[in-house]
């Protein structure tokens, strides 16, 4: 393969990957949104969900943590684009990326798991 052939396949799939992170983002940040005005604003949300949890964590934290995570990430892969084309982590650009998403997936499902639960809750 040709380093012209790599760089068009590293910019269609970070087109692709930054897109869709995009949209997930939005996704996110909606469902969390819609989340905070039915939440009960507490400053333990999790005895709220299991009154075993020990771990205490407010509401602001609970619901507005993954989507700021989510982002940051965003940002960092739409601007950051000629950094991530340099840091290769694996040899393979498609492999890369679907790792990548499969990170962005694993960080977008815990957003909108908790906002969910904090809907029920305030439901």
């Amino acid at each position: 393969m040709t380093d012209h052939a790599a760089t068009d396949s590293f910019s269609r799939l970070h087109r692709t990957f930054t897109t869709h992170l995009g949209i997930a983002v939005g996704l996110a940040w909606v469902t969390t949104l819609a989340a905070a005005v039915q939440a009960p604003w507490v400053r333990n949300i999790r005895a709220l969900m299991d009154p075993m949890a020990s771990r205490v964590e407010s509401t602001w934290s609970f619901l507005f943590a993954m989507p700021v995570v989510l982002t940051l990430a965003w940002l960092g892969a739409v601007y950051g684009r000629e950094t991530l084309r340099e840091l290769r982590a694996l040899p393979n650009d498609a492999a890369e990326f679907a790792l990548a998403a499969l990170v962005a997936f694993a960080v977008f499902y815990l957003s909108i798991d908790r906002a969910v639960s904090v809907l029920l809750i305030g439901g």
